[in-house]
């Protein structure tokens, strides 16, 4: 008997559930994660780039009481990051808990979190450390003989080399603590490949650094990259707030600080700070803003500060401020982020307020005078005055022809280098006869009618169109592309051609703008993919016809050099874009009805309207040249043929004797030229990003630069 018949069962009767479709369908356990894996989910919160290594290592180091700090960097952090106390050290007992989680000499339960006064209370910043670097520390308290080394992975002692025991190690050593993290993020690939540049990370580790020089009274600071005798960063011990401030943001800020001093007991908190007077401005606020001594961000006191300076320096001019903030401990709440970068603490407002109002107070002391940058003439030039005795034109007029003005001299650009564009001017053209027959202005005038729909835009998510447009900006060849955002029209050379000549700075070119604005529709498609327009047709069009139009064209321009069934093409293609008009609506605002009527066409651009005999030919390559099977390729393709069509059309060769043109064909001429100067390429100017392969069809053809070369030798 056929296998198939033993399996079959009786019809009717009732058939068990596989075991297999059971288990798809039933609900996935929930099971803890391993230990591992929470410690390192738990690193990547804590130390997010190496500045927050250093900073929790800055900070355990102040905790130790220590006096001088020295920081090593190499790779910006993410090589080596060395910091050398000469604090407390660490107790040769405690180093076999020293990375292990919430193991802490400053927190002993939860309610001491509201009286905390150290940096650190958590315990994690070692052991986090430990899960994604290899961390060396190398310690010696005062009573200790030696100083011991120990090595750490994954929050416990590891040996240095395999087969030794992972015991600390008695070194050579002075008093203090030396921490070295080795190969930062080494085993999280993805967040080591996230980092632009080590030059950007080192940049950062300055920042940190120079924020706790400033604060940290009676403590020595020196940073410097691995292997450089010069330091990025050095302040010594006895150096006062304003020294540190000189040393690292520099003498022109140092010189124009004012102190103040703010305090509030119902309100629980004490300020004081050095900020900027009303003679130092820069183009960024900078803030060095302490909390408890704790380095924190506030937005808050950020806009408070620029609101406050906003009457007393220019526009766009802002200031500079180190505050130091204390607030009673049990009004703070330190335990808010994991990198401990932000605070939170109460009655905010009214402390802002405050210390706005101490700033202010302060500036309208010192705002009597102000300091402006003035330059002294040179030797032997004289002073430009009036003589009152003689006539007041003509002594003005003498004392200045003996003036000499180096300066506007210096600031005005070479012959060879002056770019002889002005918009306000009148073109040559204008003032030629004109050389084609005169049309009405009836049918100059467009005629479309433009209407607002109450239609939301659409914000597209799929990850198809957003690696299309990746791969244009990918690649945008920028030289090219700001010679289109500063170009100036110049106009049509050559119709038939599509040849038109622009100007960018000092140089002419010739640019194919048909090959240009085939790009640039393209990349107007990704832009505003799924919130086209749409360009109605009353009556309807029927699409069969219009594509057997295309398809009678196509088979005249090939011939009986292609093998193709040209009459059935045009049934084929009719009935692939009737099953997918839904789509086509959608995202491209291409409406088909079930009958298989044109309704719609998307609008690519306000105040251009494509040449609508190209329109068969569009609908006709719709079937064969769109690739409907793979969502990424059908979209580029749609939308090349859709810049196709957008493209001005190539008008024919003009006859010599332009008389006998139709008014038809000067009517086209007359419109593209409108269109390329005074739509086209003004929307080139504004959103065109010029990819590399346009070089191909832009041509420099004079230079003046080049010009003035030639005219030299002569």
């Amino acid at each position: 008997m056929d296998a198939m018949e033993i399996d079959a069962a009786p019809r009717g009767m009732k058939r068990k559930i596989d075991a297999t479709q059971v288990a798809a369908q039933a609900p996935k356990r929930i099971k803890a994660l391993d230990q591992d894996v929470v410690n390192k989910i738990a690193a990547g919160e804590i130390i997010v780039a190496p500045m927050h290594a250093l900073k929790e290592l800055i900070e355990n180091a102040v905790d130790a009481g220590s006096t001088s700090l020295e920081i090593i960097v190499k790779d910006g952090g993410l090589k080596l990051l060395q910091i050398t106390d000469n604090g407390h050290g660490i107790n040769k007992d405690d180093l076999s808990v020293l990375c292990e989680r919430f193991t802490t000499s400053k927190l002993k339960a939860f309610e001491d979190l509201t009286s905390i006064g150290t940096y650190g209370f958590r315990g994690e910043a070692l052991a986090s450390i430990s899960h994604i670097a290899h961390l060396t520390v190398t310690t010696k308290t005062v009573d200790s003989s030696c100083a011991w080394r120990a090595h750490y992975a994954d929050g416990k002692l590891a040996a240095a080399k395999p087969g030794q025991s992972a015991d600390p190690k008695p070194t050579a050593g002075r008093g203090g603590t030396q921490i070295t993290v080795e190969d930062l993020f080494y085993n999280v690939r993805s967040r080591q490949k996230a980092f632009r540049s080590y030059s950007e990370e080192y940049a950062k580790i300055l920042d940190v650094v120079g924020r706790y020089a400033v604060h940290c009274k009676g403590v020595a600071f020196s940073c410097k990259k691995h292997g450089d005798s010069a330091m990025g960063i050095s302040t010594p011990m006895g150096a006062s707030t304003v020294d540190c401030i000189r040393q690292i943001h520099g003498s022109a800020v140092a010189n124009e600080l004012i102190n103040f001093e703010v305090s509030n007991d119902k309100l629980g908190f004490k300020a004081s700070g050095w900020t900027s007077n009303a003679n130092y401005h820069v183009k960024r606020t900078t803030v060095l803003l302490f909390i408890n001594h704790r380095s924190v961000e506030s937005s808050a006191i950020k806009k408070a500060i620029e609101q406050t300076y906003s009457t007393f320096l220019p526009k766009g001019g802002h200031p500079f401020l180190y505050l130091s903030l204390d607030i009673e401990p049990q009004r703070v709440d330190v335990n808010v982020h994991p990198t401990k970068r932000e605070v939170n603490f109460l009655n905010e407002d009214e402390i802002i307020e405050h210390i706005c109002d101490a700033i202010r107070s302060q500036l309208s002391k010192v705002d009597t005078s102000r300091t402006f940058m003035t330059q002294t003439l040179l030797p032997g030039v004289t002073v430009p005055s009036l003589d009152e005795s003689s006539d007041a034109g003509t002594s003005t007029k003498g004392h200045f022809s003996s003036r000499t003005t180096p300066t506007s001299a210096s600031s005005r650009p070479y012959e060879n280098n002056l770019v002889r564009t002005d918009s306000k001017i009148r073109k040559i053209t204008s003032m030629l006869p004109p050389t084609t027959p005169s049309v009405p202005t009836a049918d100059l005038a467009e005629e479309v009618q433009y209407s607002h729909s109450d239609r939301q835009p659409v914000h597209c998510r799929l990850s198809s169109v957003k690696e299309l447009r990746a791969d244009v900006r990918s690649d945008m060849h920028a030289t090219l592309t700001e010679v289109f955002a500063s170009h100036t029209y110049v106009g049509l050379v050559d119709g038939y051609r599509r040849i038109v000549a622009m100007q960018g700075g000092v140089k002419l070119f010739l640019v194919d703008y048909g090959m240009v604005c085939n790009e640039y529709f393209y990349q107007v498609g990704l832009t505003d993919f799924g919130n086209f327009g749409s360009i109605k047709f009353e009556p309807a069009l029927n699409i069969a016809e219009l594509i057997r139009i295309g398809v009678e064209a196509e088979n005249q321009s090939k011939g009986n050099e292609a093998d193709v069934a040209w009459e059935e093409v045009a049934d084929l293609v009719t009935g692939q874009l009737i099953e997918r008009r839904e789509m086509l609506e959608e995202y491209f605002s291409l409406e088909i009805s079930e009958e298989g009527r044109l309704l719609g066409m998307p609008l690519l651009m306000k105040g251009y309207m494509p040449s609508l005999t190209k329109l068969p030919r569009f609908l006709m390559r719709l079937g064969p040249c769109v690739e409907w099977q793979e969502e990424k390729s059908c979209f580029h393709s749609f939308l090349k043929e859709l810049a196709t069509f957008y493209t001005p059309e190539q008008l024919p060769v003009a006859d010599d004797d332009e008389a006998d043109e139709d008014v038809e064909m000067a009517h086209r001429r007359s419109r593209l030229t409108r269109m390329l100067e005074n739509v086209l390429f003004p929307a080139f100017r504004a959103r065109l990003v010029a990819t590399r392969s346009l070089l191909k069809g832009v041509i420099e053809v004079a230079n003046l630069k080049g010009l003035y070369k030639v005219f030299e030798r002569c």
